[in-house]
C-alpha cells in the first residue's frame, strides 16, 4: 500500500519532503510531478528499485533511463560534455528536456546503455523534484510513468495512486502536470538528433 503525500506545487513543505527522502533512502520506488508529465523515481544506487521500476515500466536495460539531477554541475559529474554540448545544455536546463550524453564512470554500469555507454540527464524546472533531490542530495534514476499499453504518460495523482497503490512507495499529490513526455535529444554526435518528440521545444536546436 502506496503512502500518499499532498505536497504544493510551489512552496514544497519541508516536512514531507523529508519523509519523502526517508522513503527512497529505504528503497523506495516514488510517482512525482515534473515539468512534463508525472514520473518514477528511485535512488541511484539501489539495483533493486531500479529492476521494480523497469518492470513497472516494461523496459529492458536497452531502454535510457533518466539521470535526474539538480543543476548543470551536478550533471556534470555523470555525463561528459564538451563546451558544445554544455551551450546546448545550458540554453534548454532547467527544462523539459532529456539529453542523451556519454555516461562518466560515476555511473554504475547496469544503468547506462549497454551498447553505448550513454545515459539520460535532466534538469527539471518544478519546484518539488528539485527540492526533493535537495532533500536527498544526490540525482534521482527517473523515468516518464507511461504503462505498457497506455498511449500517454498518468497525470491524475488519484488515477495513479488507484492503479499502483501496491507497486509504488509513495504518490507525490502535486496537482496535474502537463500531461506530455520530455523531449529527448542525442547530443553524442555532431549535430542535436531527436529521439522523441514532447513538451520541450525543438527549434532552439534548429530541429
Amino acid at each position: 500500500m502506496s503512502q500518499y503525500f499532498e505536497i504544493h506545487p510551489l512552496n514544497p513543505q519541508s516536512r514531507l519532503l523529508k519523509q519523502a527522502a526517508q522513503i527512497l533512502q529505504k528503497g523506495g520506488l516514488v510517482a512525482l510531478p515534473t515539468d512534463s508529465s508525472y514520473a518514477l523515481a528511485c535512488r541511484l544506487d539501489d539495483k533493486a528499485a531500479v529492476e521494480r521500476l523497469r518492470r513497472l515500466r516494461g523496459i529492458d536495460d536497452r531502454h535510457h533511463l533518466t539521470l535526474m539531477c539538480r543543476d548543470l554541475s551536478e550533471l556534470g559529474n555523470f555525463a561528459r560534455v564538451d563546451n558544445r554540448q554544455y551551450r546546448w545544455l545550458k540554453g534548454a536546463t532547467p527544462g523539459p528536456y532529456v539529453f542523451i550524453l556519454e555516461a562518466t564512470k560515476e555511473v554504475p554500469r547496469r544503468l547506462s546503455h549497454p551498447a553505448r555507454k550513454t545515459i539520460g540527464v535532466r534538469v527539471p524546472e518544478h519546484a518539488i523534484p528539485l527540492a526533493l533531490l535537495g532533500e536527498t542530495g544526490e540525482p534521482l534514476i527517473s523515468a516518464t510513468l507511461q504503462l505498457p499499453g497506455d498511449e500517454a504518460p498518468l497525470n491524475d495523482p488519484a488515477q495513479i495512486r488507484a492503479r499502483l497503490e501496491k507497486q509504488l512507495d509513495l504518490v507525490v499529490d502535486g496537482g496535474p502536470a502537463p500531461a506530455q513526455p520530455t523531449t529527448v535529444i542525442d547530443l553524442t554526435g555532431g549535430e542535436p538528433e531527436l529521439v522523441r518528440a514532447g513538451r520541450g521545444d525543438i527549434a532552439r536546436f534548429g530541429l
